[in-house]
């Protein structure tokens, strides 16, 4: 159920896909889906829940198997140049259900917002462990770069936006 659930609202959005359709792809009951989820609320919560735990697995493993950080944070880039270059791109799964849920209170937002704390925290320790001077700031210009390229990836020309993002963790490197 979730990874039918995962699939559908990452290409097609969280609210257009109902949850008659949910249980007729994923094939099961009624019963079965309320039983595991109780609602369609709960099964976005844990799909949104789901990629956060996919990303920092992600994120783990440059970090584990590259050999400085600064290598970590290219192995990253090169995983997300990857990513927006794939024809199965439909943008950042965090940034479109923010883009659904306007209520920063809403579970949704809370989820997204706890998770991008993470990732800029993430980078920021990989910055300071570099040795980046302003390793906060660092990691604000990398998300902030790593959200352009993914919308304009989606929404344009995936080489340019990789480019750029490239051309930024270069320069947020050499710092």
């Amino acid at each position: 159920m979730l990874e039918t659930a995962s699939r559908l609202f990452y290409e097609e959005g969280i609210h257009s896909v109902g949850v008659d359709r949910l249980i007729s792809e994923a094939s099961v009951t009624k019963a079965t889906f309320y039983k595991h989820y109780g609602s369609k609320d709960n099964l976005i919560l844990a799909y949104i829940r789901a990629q956060d735990e996919r990303v920092q697995q992600r994120m783990e493993s440059f970090t584990t198997s590259a050999e400085t950080p600064a290598a970590a944070v290219r192995a990253w880039v090169t995983a997300l140049a990857d990513d927006v270059n794939d024809p199965e791109f439909r943008g950042c799964a965090f940034l479109n259900a923010a883009a659904e849920y306007h209520d920063p209170r809403d579970p949704v937002r809370e989820v997204v917002a706890t998770h991008r704390e993470w990732y800029t925290e993430r980078l920021a320790t990989l910055l300071q462990e570099a040795g980046h001077p302003l390793p906060g700031d660092g990691a604000d210009e990398l998300m902030l770069a790593r959200d352009g390229a993914m919308a304009g990836a989606y929404a344009g020309d995936a080489i340019a936006a990789t480019a750029a993002l490239q051309r930024v963790v270069d320069r947020v490197l050499a710092v």
